[in-house]
């Protein structure tokens, strides 16, 4: 005899009373690692297991970087236009329109400036959510004026990378972003200003060409993905197989395009240790 039986057949519970599993709980690595994200939060969003990078955005970069998660922000405001009125799939005027709803984010880098070890420091760090992290004028113009800030305040300048490349939408206008940026540099080069560039997973096409590897010392993240043109593409123009490991952080140290890899919970204290001893100052 049956335990209970169903009166009506067919399932009747109404839609709004259904209970889904909420998204977001466990996250899986590409090694096929699952972890609760509440844990991976707390491991600064590296997995325990393989020890996974898992791609992070401003928001938590600041939060690692700066004491207390304090920090002011420059030019949060600015947005892109559609100067050249583009139109792929859809309107890049719709494109911004929707990506900003979406992301909460005004562009594809923030700027934040606060203090790091009790010292203060700049932070320009992009956001891979934004329209893969592309670099478009706003982007240049933002990172210029960041650096000016360094300048004008006597602050170290910190340039965390995360794109992949010049943003297609604005054509030349985006590419002019690199002579731009370089020349800032250029600039806090002269004026003895100490410039850390982080490259994270992905770190592709003009952001590698330009800023990214411009640093005083240029560090990476444990297995980002570091290059110009996709695998796919240099295989095709030079007609031969690539390594294995190619443009990982680890390929890229080891041919020298790299000063070191550090740990993501090692972070906060090797960049303070590479300012302390550019400065030749007392190690904080």
């Amino acid at each position: 005899m049956a335990w209970f039986k169903r009166k009506e057949k067919g399932i009747t519970t109404a839609t709004e009373d259904k209970k889904d599993v909420p998204k977001g709980l466990w996250y899986k690595s590409p090694t096929g690692k699952i972890i609760d994200t509440d844990e991976l939060a707390r491991n600064l969003w590296v997995s325990p297991e393989d020890d996974f990078h898992v791609r992070i955005g401003s928001k938590e970069y600041f939060e690692i970087l700066f004491d207390n998660n304090e920090f002011k922000e420059l030019d949060a405001k600015m947005t892109s236009k559609d100067p050249l009125n583009f139109v792929d799939t859809k309107k890049y005027s719709d494109r911004l329109k929707d990506v900003i709803s979406k992301t909460g984010l005004n562009d594809a880098v923030r700027t934040g400036v606060g203090k790091s070890k009790g010292k203060d420091l700049v932070v320009c760090c992009m956001d891979f959510a934004f329209i893969g992290g592309s670099m478009g004028a706003v982007v240049g113009e933002k990172i210029s004026r960041g650096i000016d800030y360094s300048i004008k305040n006597n602050i170290p300048f910190v340039m965390i990378s995360k794109s992949g490349g010049a943003r297609m939408m604005e054509a030349a206008l985006s590419l002019m972003q690199l002579a731009k940026t370089s020349a800032k540099l250029a600039q806090l080069a002269e004026a003895k200003i100490p410039y850390i560039s982080l490259c994270t997973d992905p770190t592709t096409g003009g952001t590698t060409a330009s800023y990214a590897m411009l640093g005083d010392i240029n560090i990476s993240e444990p297995g980002a993905l570091i290059g110009f043109a996709g695998p796919r593409v240099v295989r095709d123009t030079t007609g031969k197989d690539l390594p294995e490991g190619f443009q990982t952080a680890e390929f890229v140290l080891e041919h020298g395009f790299l000063d070191f890899i550090a740990h993501r919970k090692e972070l906060k204290n090797k960049i303070n240790l590479y300012i302390d001893l550019i400065l030749n100052q007392e190690i904080r």
